[in-house]
């Protein structure tokens, strides 16, 4: 006997709220892996890489679960296997990781992008038929192949692009847009493969396991106060929230005053400036000036008071 399987219980609530979550958990793991990238603050890159996978991680599996919310069989009742059930968060934590670190080190070559996706997209699925594996019913789920391929296919598009999306998009409003695609080609792939399933109800008798509204509310706290506090730590650093401002060259950016104890820098690619135009250290002579008639202003080239008037070399020199 088949049984009536309802991925909508509660209508548009919980597919909305996982899209939502979704969305947070990409958000934040863009923006953490955007921070890992900047000059300067490599130290803290394997910190930043770590903050953005656990995002990621715990906004696919919190949209997973929040999901199943509205999941029943109207002829039995769901119950859960808690083992399974944190079994599945680790995998959605770990695998992320690997394709974050991955294209964080590595950049997004081809190749390189390509391998990090399908191990991100082939986890991310083992995450959701994890989760899926420990439901409890009296019943034995079946799976449509063509679905469950689709939905593994889409998977690895999803972290592809995710993963693309970490290393390559800059600035604020280009990171929460993609954050929206993000989030709804990984709840795309969530009910693509609960459409693949079907329960064929056998025998009779209790399922064991934790009822779902035991299981869900202490299940959903510990990724959702972890996305909150995320969420501080993105608020709080300047740098996320602009994300546009240009990486740090040397231990100063370019046109600001240089750090205590260390010279000016200057990108000679861009300000082929000749070194005469920057002061000389205290106590050392300047290089000579170029000979005059070279098409530079006398104004530039300075009267030097007491030296004999233009064109002749400043004082100190």
């Amino acid at each position: 006997m088949q049984g009536t399987v309802d991925g909508f219980s509660y209508g548009l609530d919980t597919p909305v709220a996982a899209y939502l979550v979704a969305c947070l958990g990409g958000a934040l793991g863009l923006r953490c892996t955007t921070r890992s990238l900047r000059e300067g603050g490599q130290s803290w890159k394997p910190g930043w890489l770590a903050l953005g996978a656990a995002s990621i991680g715990c906004g696919i599996w919190t949209m997973h679960f929040i999901a199943m919310l509205g999941f029943s069989v109207n002829e039995t009742s769901i119950r859960y296997d808690m083992t399974l059930t944190l079994i599945s968060l680790a995998v959605a934590i770990a695998v992320v990781a690997v394709g974050v670190f991955i294209v964080g080190y590595r950049g997004t070559g081809r190749a390189t992008l390509l391998t990090a996706g399908v191990i991100t997209g082939l986890g991310v699925a083992g995450m959701h038929y994890i989760g899926m594996a420990s439901m409890r019913m009296r019943g034995a789920l079946e799976y449509d192949t063509f679905l469950v391929v689709l939905s593994v296919v889409i998977a690895i598009v999803a972290a592809t692009a995710a993963l693309w999306a970490a290393v390559s998009v800059r600035g604020f409003k280009a990171s929460m847009g993609a954050s929206l695609i993000m989030g709804l080609a990984v709840t795309g792939m969530h009910y693509t493969g609960m459409a693949s399933m079907s329960v064929h109800l056998h025998g009779a008798g209790g399922a064991s396991g934790t009822h779902v509204l035991s299981v869900m509310l202490p299940m959903l706290l510990g990724p959702l106060v972890f996305l909150l506090f995320a969420t501080a730590v993105v608020m709080f650093d300047p740098l996320l929230i602009a994300g546009d401002e240009p990486a740090v060259v040397g231990p100063a950016r370019r046109g600001q005053t240089p750090v205590p104890g260390f010279p000016a820098q200057r990108d000679t690619a861009s300000d082929p400036a000749p070194a005469f135009f920057h002061d000389p250290a205290p106590g050392f002579p300047g290089p000579a000036p170029a000979p005059h008639g070279d098409g530079m202003p006398d104004a530039a080239r300075g009267t030097g008071a007491g030296t004999g008037g233009q064109g002749e070399r400043p004082a100190g020199w």
